[in-house]
């Protein structure tokens, strides 16, 4: 049987779970195709999966979305031949090859390369459906974005900006606050020196934001919160410092705040509905409003670096894996 070189994950917990190993190169079924990868995307959710705050059944092989060309089509798909130029979001991506359902697999074009369709897979998707259907960005709008220099907070002040907003982004070092500026951040507050919930009031006289985009969770929520404006909405969307504490839901009655904790996939149930963010996704990369920032690539082999690098929170914009094929 054919092998392949695939990350497993066989115990959770740190990155020393992360197995570099052989294992068999998966066959299509019924509706799936497999995958040559070419690039895979690494995301916070996969230090998740690999720790256990999130579960699946194990062993498993890690990662969420890659970009290459099908190799071998099952029964029953249609649409797709080997050969064809894909990105995939899924499972099991951490491997030469991936087998995916159809439903989770779009075509790209010649002019988009694998590096960039790995790049703005889950978090761009994430970003524009943040900002058009967690809470519509509107033009006028004051908007919070946590964590501006990383790989969805980038995205969220570029499609922000985009959309008509005042952006402003919390970062950790001045390096991260140019970088956020460069992707459409109007002010930055850089929250190891400063005081968030002042300097949101100070730039917004006193009322707050009316959306609030929070990817990191624990360390940051008391300050969407606060940060908020009456009538504002929060959108907590990842728990990179840990989960949110449980909240009473009395709170939100001060100010009349709406909370949401979206999910990517929720948005993406159907085929319908994955064609149209993917196209959206497709037409604002080509008209230059999502610009890719990929901090580093890496080599397979090297995914326990790649995590620790992610997690150390030193990191900006995208990290990616190479294939080793």
């Amino acid at each position: 049987m054919a092998t392949m070189k695939a990350i497993v994950v066989e115990e959770t917990g740190g990155v020393d779970k992360l197995t570099y190993k052989d294992i068999p190169i998966p066959q299509p079924k019924e509706g799936t195709v497999v995958i040559k990868n070419h690039f895979i995307g690494i995301n916070y959710i996969d230090t998740y999966h690999r720790s256990g705050l999130y579960t699946l059944p194990l062993p498993f092989v890690l990662g969420r979305e890659s970009a290459g060309e099908i190799s071998a089509v099952g029964p029953g798909v249609e649409g797709f031949k080997v050969g064809d130029r894909v990105v995939y979001i899924g499972g099991s991506t951490y491997a030469e090859y991936s087998e995916g359902k159809v439903d989770a697999v779009e075509k790209i074009t010649n002019d988009i390369s694998y590096e960039t369709a790995a790049a703005i897979g889950i978090q761009a998707l994430t970003a524009w459906t943040l900002v058009r259907e967690s809470y519509p960005v509107k033009k006028g709008d004051y908007i919070l974005v946590h964590a501006a220099a990383g790989g969805v907070g980038l995205l969220l002040c570029q499609l922000s900006k985009y959309l008509g907003a005042t952006v402003i982004g919390t970062v950790s070092s001045a390096e991260k606050a140019a970088l956020a500026r460069e992707n459409g951040a109007d002010y930055v507050i850089n929250y190891t020196e400063e005081d968030v919930v002042a300097k949101v009031n100070e730039i917004t006289n006193g009322l707050g934001c009316h959306g609030i985009f929070d990817g990191v969770g624990k360390s940051t929520w008391d300050i969407s919160l606060q940060s908020a404006r009456r009538l504002g909405s929060v959108i907590s969307f990842g728990n990179a410092s840990g989960v949110v504490p449980p909240i009473s839901i009395s709170i939100l009655a001060q100010k009349n705040l709406k909370i949401m904790r979206p999910a990517l996939y929720n948005y993406l149930a159907t085929r319908e509905e994955s064609h149209k963010w993917w196209g959206e996704v497709f037409e604002l990369l080509a008209k230059g409003v999502i610009k890719t920032h990929i901090y580093k690539v890496y080599n397979l082999e090297d995914a326990k670096q790649a995590h620790i690098d992610i997690e150390s929170r030193k990191t900006t914009g995208k990290l990616l894996l190479k294939a080793t094929l």
